[in-house]
């Protein structure tokens, strides 16, 4: 199939090299030239702008894979402005299932089909393979059958509902990737901290084989601690990228228990204070009422 990939980042342009290895012909945009040029390299056929869009003949299948919410909004209006009825356009990106829903409504209004596609697989995708979760119109996802089947591994892309599905259900991917990752992390410390020296490495190495714990993070735990067996060169600072929070939002909306995913995202904000305001006054408040000791704090 023609496809275009706006949007050229780690994903993006691994997607279009895979699409390309596919047998499927690609254009590609982007605003920075290096990304552009090494889509150009690998096979694309670039375009300098979106209004080239214009030129390419129709009906013609958009895959937007730019940052969600502002980026992507912005690129779905410029889109709305260049196609014509019949085109497709494909949200890959992390957006909010509700922006998805809207993308949606505008497209159909100008005749416009969308689907958005709930990606994972990140810097792997190119050779393993992305799991795609996507959205929208059945008939619609059905013409663009190829391009899923050529991104994905075999089992590895799902048709999962209307409009806005397909973000939903990776929101909810990413909240539970929040919690997995954090028990992981609890139980490295715990064990780093037990005083027995044990070697991370081969215990990741060790519970894949069989355990009931294995997975595709712990792999990658693995290979974290063999490039630093302490993990001392790296920062303790973790940011979200909205999709925890989300998921947390929607588990307030429905009523639905979610204290493990909850409290992976406050761990995630704790981790970006140099110093914690409630651990002072959780200080304070012991001084108070028990006289107990605090530390001074360091004057700079």
């Amino acid at each position: 199939m023609d496809i275009t990939m706006v949007g050229l980042g780690k994903m993006g342009l691994n997607m279009t090299k895979r699409l390309l290895r596919g047998g499927h012909a690609v254009y590609a945009s982007d605003r920075a030239a290096a990304p552009l040029a090494e889509a150009i390299a690998a096979g694309a056929k670039g375009l300098a702008t979106l209004a080239d869009l214009g030129k390419i003949p129709g009906p013609r299948v958009v895959w937007v894979m730019v940052p969600s919410g502002k980026p992507t909004s912005e690129t779905i209006d410029q889109l709305a402005g260049i196609l014509s009825k019949g085109d497709i356009v494909i949200d890959g990106g992390n957006s909010m299932f509700r922006d998805s829903i809207e993308h949606h409504k505008k497209l159909q209004a100008a005749g416009i089909s969308f689907l958005d596609a709930g990606t994972s697989g990140g810097i792997w995708g190119l050779e393993v393979g992305y799991c795609l979760m996507v959205g929208g119109e059945k008939e619609v996802f059905a013409k663009v059958e190829p391009i899923f089947k050529t991104l994905a591994p075999k089992d590895g892309y799902l048709y999962v509902g209307g409009p806005g599905a397909g973000h939903f259900t990776k929101m909810v991917h990413n909240g539970i990737e929040y919690g997995m990752m954090q028990a992981y992390a609890e139980g490295f410390e715990i064990m780093q901290a037990s005083g027995y020296g044990l070697n991370l490495k081969e215990i990741c190495h060790l519970w894949n084989q069989g355990g009931v714990v294995r997975s595709w993070l712990l792999e990658l735990a693995e290979r974290a601690f063999a490039k630093d067996a302490d993990l001392s060169s790296i920062a303790g600072y973790v940011p979200d990228s909205g999709e925890g929070r989300w998921t947390i939002f929607e588990a307030i909306n429905h009523d639905v228990p979610a204290p493990v995913i909850t409290m992976s995202l406050f761990t995630r904000f704790r981790s970006r204070q140099t110093e914690s305001f409630q651990s002072k006054v959780l200080a304070a408040l012991r001084n108070e009422f028990g006289g107990h000791a605090v530390k001074s704090a360091q004057k700079a």
